[in-house]
């Protein structure tokens, strides 16, 4: 899938996703977007109109199974998929009841866990992360496979190669995309389809302008979604930057549990 036509994002209202929408729009293209803030995803999909391709944009809740498959047949009708980008995605720290910001994935700012705190927050990001995920693919399986062709991207994160104390739900939820995402691109290889996984390190996003704590690295969004977009042309299994975040992370899922466990309590935990 060098040159994709009709391309699906989630969470394309900010960071990576709106990077994307941009990076991909002009004459010829068709672009399906969807995030939770209305205001901003329309005008994100204003401004691909603006670069020449076909945008439409709106409001959809990743978690809603039904809405999501509806979300899937209407690109479909438009332009049969050639890319489908699951990229919605939330985070928070360890704390309960606190806000839990919308992540570089794009979405609409924080949202407030409910009163049981720590709880409900953990299943909120889950239901984020890895349903959401689960959500956008699915339905589209259908199609791509009758086809035998298409491309299916999934956002997880370096922070899902082991699990972090100060974001234990977060970490744990991108590990299951993932994994997943590994997974399909075995499964659906008789298929003729490609799927990728896409782990990024720190990126300037809504999300990380929360983090109070030093982020090695940080890139832009835009950098961050040329990198995306050159491995899905070469179709590479893991796309994972930036490069020495990447071998760090492989390090401290490598290392052994009695000596990684004591340094990563002593890391500064996400709000």
């Amino acid at each position: 899938m060098k040159q994709p036509r009709s391309i699906a994002i989630t969470g394309a209202s900010s960071g990576i996703g709106e990077a994307l929408a941009y990076a991909y729009a002009g004459p010829g293209v068709t672009l399906t977007l969807c995030g939770r803030n209305g205001d901003r995803i329309m005008a994100v999909a204003e401004a691909c109109r603006a670069k020449g391709a076909n945008v439409d944009g709106s409001v959809r809740d990743v978690t809603d199974a039904a809405a999501m498959a509806s979300w899937i047949d209407e690109a479909e009708a438009r332009a049969p998929l050639d890319l489908i980008i699951a990229n919605a995605g939330i985070a928070a720290g360890s704390g309960g009841g606190g806000p839990t910001h919308a992540a570089g994935s794009g979405g609409g700012g924080p949202i407030r866990a409910a009163e049981a705190g720590h709880d409900d927050q953990t299943r909120q990001i889950f239901a984020v992360n890895m349903d959401g995920v689960i959500n956008t693919v699915l339905p589209a399986l259908e199609s791509l496979r009758r086809r035998r062709r298409g491309q299916i991207a999934i956002v997880s994160s370096l922070a899902g190669y082991r699990g972090f104390p100060g974001a234990p739900a977060y970490s744990a939820s991108k590990a299951a995309a993932k994994a997943w995402g590994e997974a399909l691109r075995g499964q659906l290889h008789g298929d003729g389809l490609e799927v990728s996984v896409i782990c990024p390190g720190y990126v300037t996003t809504r999300m990380t302008a929360h983090n109070k704590f030093p982020m090695p690295l940080l890139m832009n969004s835009e950098r961050a979604a040329a990198i995306i977009i050159q491995g899905l042309e070469r179709n590479r299994g893991l796309i994972a930057f930036p490069l020495l975040m990447h071998w760090v992370a492989w390090v401290i899922r490598s290392a052994p549990a009695r000596i990684m466990d004591p340094l990563l309590r002593m890391l500064p935990g996400k709000e």
